[in-house]
């Protein structure tokens, strides 16, 4: 493979600025001086448009910078591609950082794309047997072996994808669609689970994508990273902040509090309140630092994406993994401290609570 001593970082056909290795295994950043005449920070907190080189922090993400790890696949996606490349004879544990990230090339996702590009797998076209590649996820899962072909395809199609549970994307007439499968302790009808969790958190006033059942029982959410006018610049709240998302390390104020910076917009802090108010009422405790995410527009507008990966979740000892005003189990007290502590008008946050714990006690 390749082994690049720069990648070269574009947005929507612009370039961005270049990521190098610097010493001590640390990546670092600079704007392309173009890009900062008429560009949009890509990461306002770590990587402020400046003339400037900056060097990245050792942690959380292996000396990269937030943004460009969210490019990469994590959990289901970065297993698979593993298991790929061992398969050819490739060490995954010896790739840098940049390596990484021309593997990713122009399908990581959010809209970043990097050169050089060297994807494991080139080709996205075939006929797509969902249950075949659920079968297939499972036996990964179960034997840590699969066959090549099957092993192909689901890299083919879930790559480069996040998350712990088995999925793929699949292009379909009317967009871009990501389908999950059951992971190796989850209930057998998992899939109907999201999806009705899906359809009452839009009930609840939560923005959600489209969703849907494929085959009856594989839950699908159109892909809002992907749309009609191109791709979508998008950065999870562990990526903005460099939280680690395999860890308890953030409380809702703080993402309260990124969301106001980052939007200027009280009507995007009440969002995110009812996403908070929603996750503890049916019990999602696997609420972690990538599993919320912005995206930015071609104005440098910031917005929180729609919800995703919402369903009940044990999470760490029955502990939320964002905690609500320090609180892992929270009280109602703390739900509403936290949106008054916001900006947020009392009545409003107890409005919505309780509009929201009557609708999923129902």
């Amino acid at each position: 493979m390749i082994d690049p001593a720069a990648v070269t970082v574009s947005l929507r056909g612009a370039v961005v600025g270049r990521l190098a290795m610097g010493s001590q295994g640390l990546c670092v950043f600079q704007y392309d001086p173009a890009y900062l005449e008429s560009g949009h920070s890509i990461s306002p907190l770590a990587l402020p448009l400046t003339h400037e080189a900056t060097v990245a922090r050792p942690e959380p993400f292996g000396g990269n910078f937030g943004v460009f790890d969210d490019s990469l696949p994590d959990g289901w996606g970065q297993l698979i591609q593993d298991h790929f490349l061992r398969d050819r004879g490739v060490d995954p544990f010896g790739l840098s950082v940049l390596q990484r990230l021309a593997i990713a090339g122009r399908d990581g996702r959010g809209a970043l794309e990097y050169e050089p590009a060297e994807p494991v797998i080139d080709d996205h076209g075939g006929a797509v047997d969902l249950p075949a590649l659920a079968d297939a996820a499972s036996r990964l899962l179960r034997a840590d072996a699969a066959d090549a072909d099957d092993l192909a395809a689901l890299v083919r199609l879930g790559g480069s994808s996040g998350g712990a549970r088995p999925k793929v994307f699949l292009r379909e007439p009317d967009g871009e669609w990501l389908v999950k499968f059951a992971a190796t302790t989850d209930p057998p009808d998992v899939g109907r689970i999201e999806y009705e969790c899906s359809l009452l958190a839009r009930r609840c006033g939560v923005t959600m994508p489209e969703t849907r059942l494929f085959e009856g029982r594989f839950f699908g959410t159109k892909r809002f990273d992907r749309t009609d006018h191109g791709k979508v610049h998008v950065v999870s709240a562990a990526g903005l902040v460099g939280a680690d998302y395999r860890i308890p390390s953030l409380d809702y104020r703080s993402l309260m509090a990124l969301t106001r910076r980052l939007t200027s917009d009280m009507d995007q802090v009440g969002q995110m309140y009812r996403r908070m108010v929603f996750n503890v009422c049916i019990g999602n405790r696997d609420d972690h630092a990538k599993n919320f995410s912005f995206m930015m527009d071609d104005n440098g507008r910031w917005t929180l994406t729609p919800a995703y990966d919402i369903l009940p979740s044990p999470g760490f000892n029955g502990m939320h993994t964002t905690t609500v005003n320090g609180n892992g189990r929270p009280t109602d007290d703390d739900i509403v401290t936290v949106g008054v502590r916001a900006g947020l008008a009392r009545r409003v946050t107890m409005s919505v609570l309780a509009d929201i714990r009557d609708a999923t006690h129902q």
